[in-house]
């Protein structure tokens, strides 16, 4: 019996429950993409309430609960009247169990490092509705329809939202039902292909980049549309923001945020709406891509957040996190904070959009101070003028703000590429020599990172021909922040299994039953139970080898097996 192959062992009962295991999980394709859908009314006693949730079996915890409550209404300093969108981010409650751990792996191991799921946050999407209604209390209608999932997909979820919200408004909840029961039709959230979903009569067609194993690699084909009635509605990104819109009164300090970015450097944005407060701070954080940022950030922050106390306090220096917020109170709260981007209405000058000034902390002191950014903070790189120079050009000849984003976009991702290939160069030497891996022994060491030798490498490999000015002293401060730390634990852990990759390699190119001829029988056990727990360790943790390499490893296995003593053999196959 092959202790790998599952067919011959299962009878009776345990065949059964196999069968049953093949059957669909109620709302498996459902939780691939969304954890639930929200509704948040307003209530005159207990202020905001969550009116329903769907699936009705989804168990969210009254901390998660009370936030997403909050979250999900503008404060009142906002004004928002008609529809609103914007997104929020919350931390998931300690110790919950999680829907999603059966997939996170074959997604997140083929999706780009700034697209995989979360694993201790929720994303939350909003469409709030206020409208005079002489029927209610207070004058007014005021609801939120709030879709929840662990994936940073932005403009799949507010283009949903779009389709779904306005019906719901007026049909309620057995229109969310039905929406819901569509969302379970959905196929899984495959990076790289192109993914048809269907709700409400329309037909979104989408596709999720897959991950790009060398930077600057080939761009993502746009989908083809089919022959599919209705005719599908094509949507260029799932999760891509107008950059351009977003940036627009701060362009020409796109050197400083990009390096706070890159840095961690804690932010605060002061936006005049939740949605102006929830784009700015996303697009910051997607400025260093393909870098994933490894701080954390909230696109839109309450003083009733949870987190508040813990983001607010002086006894300490401020964490690494991005905020946004609309209310002027914090003006006062956060004075202790290094960067404060003050944003307001977009004015413009001429053709151009107005930009704002860097300004001293010392003048954010009044609940209505001007727009600025207010830093001490002197960037280590010099402005790139011809960048700039370009953009605004760009923008008198009233080029289409798709165009400008996706400049903007492409020049901040090389920027960071540039900043990024000489530290993945010092990497690949830490890598050991592909000769030093062998079947017999254990698998070589990686060796450690050492930041004055990554140093010395830069006078001949550096990124200096891109930008001018001390890359040293960013370095220096880079490896201080959380996404070099991010950054080197997710590379050292791809490394690792490339290591382990290249030691099965070995092994199953090397001849293991002449190996054997000369063992005794313990060595021999020792070795099937090492080379079992090397397969277990493969598939568990799906190293990028191929079926065919493990399936030739577990032939091995057997072979040496058969040639030992029959009782031997027995109890090996019982394991």
């Amino acid at each position: 019996m092959d202790p790998f192959d599952s067919s011959d062992s299962l009878e009776g009962p345990s065949k059964t429950a196999a069968k049953n295991a093949d059957a669909p999980v109620p709302w498996s394709r459902f939780s691939a993409w969304l954890e639930c859908v929200c509704v948040v009314t307003f209530d005159l006693e207990l202020g905001q309430a969550i009116e329903l949730v769907y699936p009705h079996d989804v168990k969210l915890t009254e901390k998660e609960k009370t936030s997403i409550c909050y979250l999900s209404f503008p404060d009142s300093y906002s004004g928002c009247l008609g529809d609103t969108q914007f997104s929020f981010r919350l931390r998931q409650s300690v110790g919950r169990s999680s829907s999603w751990f059966g997939h996170e792996d074959a997604y997140n191991r083929d999706a780009p490092v700034t697209l995989q799921k979360e694993q201790a946050h929720f994303h939350g999407y909003v469409y709030f509705r206020q409208v005079k209604d002489a029927s209610v209390k207070r004058g007014y209608f005021q609801k939120s329809l709030v879709v929840v999932s662990r994936l940073p997909f932005g403009n799949l979820f507010h283009s949903l939202l779009q389709v779904i919200a306005p019906e719901y408004f007026e049909k309620q909840e057995p229109c969310l039902e039905t929406v819901c029961n569509e969302i379970d039709q959905w196929p899984a959230p495959v990076p790289g292909q192109t993914l048809n979903l269907p709700v409400m009569g329309v037909v979104m067609q989408v596709q999720i980049p897959p991950k790009v194993e060398t930077l600057g690699g080939s761009p993502v084909k746009q989908p083809q549309t089919e022959n599919l009635l209705p005719a599908p509605t094509v949507l260029p990104s799932v999760h891509e923001l107008d950059l351009f819109k977003c940036f627009q009164s701060v362009l020409i300090h796109m050197q400083m945020l990009w390096e706070l970015m890159l840095l961690g450097e804690p932010v605060v944005v002061m936006a005049p709406s939740p949605t102006v407060s929830s784009e700015t701070v996303l697009a910051l954080v997607s400025a260093i891509a393909p870098l994933r940022y490894f701080g954390d950030y909230r696109p839109y922050f309450t003083i009733h957040d949870s987190e508040f106390k813990e983001y607010t306090t002086r006894t300490q220096a401020p964490p690494n996190v991005i905020l946004g917020v609309t209310n002027p109170f914090f003006i006062k709260t956060f004075q202790c904070w290094p960067h404060i981007i003050r944003l307001g209405d977009l004015k413009m000058s001429g053709d151009l959009p107005k930009q704002v000034k860097v300004k001293k902390l010392a003048k954010l002191k009044t609940l209505d101070t001007k727009t600025g950014i207010y830093t001490a903070y002197k960037t280590f790189l010099h402005k790139d003028k011809a960048f700039i120079k370009r953009l605004l050009k760009g923008i008198q000849k009233k080029r289409p703000s798709e165009v400008l984003s996706a400049f903007l976009r492409r020049h901040l991702m090389e920027q960071t590429e540039s900043f990024i290939l000489p530290l993945e160069r010092y990497l690949e030497s830490l890598m050991p020599p592909q000769r030093s891996v062998s079947p017999w022994k254990t698998p070589p060491q990686i060796r450690s990172f050492s930041q004055d030798e990554f140093m010395k490498t830069l006078e001949q490999a550096g990124p200096q021909l891109t930008l001018k000015g001390d890359w040293t002293g960013l370095y220096r401060r880079f490896f201080r922040s959380p996404n070099f730390d991010g950054w080197y634990r997710l590379r050292h852990r791809e490394m690792s299994q490339k290591v382990e990759c290249l030691h099965l390699e070995a092994i199953c190119a090397a001849d293991l039953l002449t190996w054997n001829n000369d063992k005794s029988e313990v060595e021999i056990v020792d070795l099937i139970l090492k080379l079992r727990e090397k397969l277990m360790r493969a598939r568990k943790h799906q190293l990028p080898v191929k079926e065919e390499l493990l399936e030739r490893l577990e032939q091995s296995i057997q072979t040496i097996i058969s040639s030992l003593p029959e009782d031997l053999q027995t109890l090996l196959q019982r394991q």
